[in-house]
């Protein structure tokens, strides 16, 4: 079974990366696969599980922090101990990929789907991309290609204020 994951980022609306992977893949090596697929330098990174609202659950750290004095479910976990499906089968389909602790910059990964693995394809992979990635460390730094899917999709319908039917003045019933 592969896993397809789509990440996201609130920086670029653009912004769209597709990864089929493993399941038995550990986070550390989704991590380092993420930087290498982006064109990243390393960097000090978390995952975190998230709920439906993308309000942050458990956090899987890069470096194993050993004893930190937390004990129980709040207790961050290494990468290199926990694959992907372990989060899937812990009924978390979406994560926060921390890549910039401090600013907070994150990008939003959800679990879209799954699949036979393909024998003419290799794994890890990116299925899909669209523009360019946020620069790691600016976050200030615009593409002139960073604009809106949402506004780009409406611009085809530019002049589009209704019809003589009577559809838009709010007196329709459905």
């Amino acid at each position: 079974m592969i896993l397809k994951f789509r990440m996201l980022s609130d920086e670029n609306d653009n912004f769209v990366r597709d990864f089929e992977v493993d399941p038995m893949m550990k986070l550390s090596e989704f991590h380092d696969f993420i930087i290498r697929s982006i064109g990243y330098d390393d960097c000090m990174a978390s995952f975190f599980t998230a709920d439906e609202e993308w309000q942050r659950c458990r956090e899987f750290t890069l470096m194993d922090m050993g004893d930190t004095g937390y004990e129980g479910e709040d207790a961050p976990l290494p990468m290199s101990k926990t694959s992907l499906a372990e989060i899937i089968v812990a009924d978390y389909t979406r994560l926060i990929y921390l890549f910039d602790m401090f600013a907070e910059r994150a990008f939003y990964i959800e679990l879209v789907g799954s699949a036979e693995p393909n024998p003419d394809l290799s794994y890890p992979r990116v299925a899909f991309e669209n523009a360019p990635v946020p620069d790691q460390y600016d976050p200030d730094a615009v593409d002139s290609n960073a604009g809106s899917i949402f506004e780009e999709m409406m611009d085809d319908f530019g002049g589009f204020d209704g019809d003589s039917d009577g559809y838009g003045d709010g007196d329709d019933e459905w």
